[in-house]
């Protein structure tokens, strides 16, 4: 199917089907296994959804800014809250309004509301549009946010390997200490770290030592 204005969305595996099904309708959408939100709409825009219950949870358990963190590792993070009839009944009003103060003035997080999953769908479109066809953004999963330290250079760097999220990097960076020696391990040293199977090792080791060809 043809799409007016050739948008496209990348969307985690993981993410809503009624919000992947009428995405469809409205641009092209490719499932990815996203490092860090759930919707990327250029290469700056990283969009996370939670229904109110998700949102009240994500508080109470701790998720929320941690992820808020991570997200921020994109230039434009968005948080968008989508109604779901829970209406935050599990935790005290001021926890919630503590919250979204603090995503607001401690980690510039613009939050949008929704009434549905069909509205979720259009705010993310919408998004995506403005991005990519009047701002002529590229889409890409490697955020461009300015990086300001040399450990942050390395995370950058590390996380560009197939199948390895900023977590992960930060894990075989702390393992093997430089860029460098993670770049000349074994398959089997690469597989020592946390989170890295067999399959991810082996795609990390092939991508690092096969030979260029234009």
């Amino acid at each position: 199917m043809a799409f007016e204005g050739g948008v496209k969305i990348f969307a985690d595996n993981r993410e809503n089907g009624a919000v992947i099904s009428e995405l469809e309708r409205l641009c092209v959408i490719e499932m990815k296994n996203l490092p860090v939100g759930d919707y990327i709409c250029s290469d700056r825009v990283v969009v996370e959804r939670k229904s109110e219950s998700d949102f009240a949870s994500s508080i109470m358990d701790g998720r929320l800014f941690s992820q808020m963190k991570e997200l921020c590792a994109y230039e434009k993070p968005i948080l968008l809250i989508e109604k779901n009839g829970s209406n935050f009944s599990k935790i005290h009003p001021n926890a919630i309004r503590g919250a979204l103060a603090s995503l607001a003035l401690d980690f510039n997080v613009p939050i949008i509301f929704s009434q549905s999953y069909i509205d979720t769908a259009g705010i993310i479109f919408q998004i995506a549009k403005r991005e990519q066809v009047e701002d002529k953004r590229t889409l890409s999963i490697r955020p461009k946010a300015g990086i300001t330290s040399m450990e942050k250079h390395q995370e950058f760097l590390v996380a560009g390997l197939p199948s390895v999220s900023t977590v992960l990097a930060k894990r075989m960076l702390a393992r093997f200490r430089t860029p460098q020696k993670i770049f000349s391990a074994s398959q089997e040293e690469l597989q020592d770290v946390e989170g890295i199977g067999g399959e991810k090792a082996k795609k990390v080791f092939e991508m690092l030592n096969s030979e260029y060809t234009e």
